[in-house]
């Protein structure tokens, strides 16, 4: 496990709201995957709604309000697989 995915974990659980309704995978390229659900986020590779994958810049960025998910996702620096609802409501969730 990298250190960004514990910064990924903390920023996450500081920034998103209890009660995230759905549960999202986070696959950093080369660097590990981290779930957030209701529990908030954990590092973990188990499944979830949804796998969202991209490299370290590109949820840092995300996760940091600089990029947004939906603009990642059509430029192709996001890859989304599953539940697109869960994507959405995650993605106003982050903004």
């Amino acid at each position: 496990m990298s250190d960004y995915i514990n910064e990924a974990v903390a920023a996450m659980n500081a920034k998103m709201p209890s009660g995230f309704d759905g549960s999202a995978k986070f696959d950093v390229t080369g660097e590990g995957s981290f779930v957030l659900d209701q529990d908030g986020a954990r590092v973990d590779d188990s499944g979830a709604d949804v796998t969202l994958s991209a490299d370290v810049d590109t949820f840092r960025g995300i996760i940091d309000g600089d990029i947004d998910p939906t603009s990642a996702f059509m430029s192709g620096k996001l890859a989304i697989d599953g539940d697109m609802g869960v994507a959405m409501r995650l993605a106003q969730a982050l903004a």
